[in-house]
């Protein structure tokens, strides 16, 4: 079963809490309100979420604010933040969100179409990058074993082999075809460099996977093309 991603909604307004989870209820992800930019950080010390969608204008803690704490933070600073205010400062307002590390910036009222498509960026490539840990680490386990028993285990080791090179293969798969896909549409520069960004750790991997065959390399070798 496919774990669902987390997508974490704040807003200080119960109303718009709601018409958020009833845009994006159609992705079928789990949906975490936070009322507060308080509520919002103290979420964030235990969940992984795909993507934050961040009201600007929040009595105490504003989104500005919450944005540069999430930032601030190793576990949270890549997770993608959607601006959302229903006030247009202007150019200045918009640089802003930016520098604090928006990957995007919508005014309300929003299209929920356009919003909701936005959104669906960030969680497939969410999912793409879990997918690419899960294979990380069954190659790292294949590396802790690689050694133990040569003889007793070289069938065993040969077929998980093959299972992870059949599995990295469906995941380069789909990211070639969703780093296409957001080159023909032509969408936000931050999706498009996140989408290389994976498409390279993927080709790591398959050069880390390559070098186990056997006569092709050793565990070291393995170990340093990872990093």
């Amino acid at each position: 079963m496919v774990q669902k991603a987390k997508i974490l909604l704040v807003d200080d307004r119960p109303e718009n809490l709601l018409a958020l989870e009833a845009i994006l209820s159609a992705l079928d992800q789990t949906l975490v309100r936070a009322s507060s930019g308080e509520e919002a950080l103290k979420a964030l010390l235990t969940d992984d979420f795909a993507v934050i969608l961040l009201d600007v204008q929040m009595p105490g803690m504003d989104g500005f604010e919450t944005a540069a704490h999430i930032k601030r933070r190793e576990r949270t600073r890549d997770i993608p933040i959607i601006f959302l205010t229903a006030i247009n400062h202007g150019p200045h307002h918009t640089f802003r969100g930016y520098a604090a590390g928006a990957v995007d910036y919508i005014s309300k009222p929003f299209d929920p179409w356009v919003l909701r498509a936005k959104v669906s960026v960030f969680v497939e490539l969410y999912m793409k990058n879990c997918q690419l840990r899960e294979q990380a680490s069954l190659l790292r386990l294949q590396l802790e074993g690689n050694g133990k028993d040569a003889g007793g285990e070289a069938k065993e080791s040969a077929g998980l082999l093959a299972e992870l090179s059949a599995r990295l293969a469906a995941v380069e798969e789909q990211a070639e075809a969703l780093t296409k896909q957001l080159n023909d549409e032509s969408t936000d520069a931050a999706a498009v460099a996140t989408a290389a960004h994976l498409e390279r750790k993927l080709t790591g991997l398959r050069r880390a996977l390559d070098a186990l065959e056997p006569g092709t390399g050793s565990t070291s070798s393995v170990s340093s093309q990872q990093n």
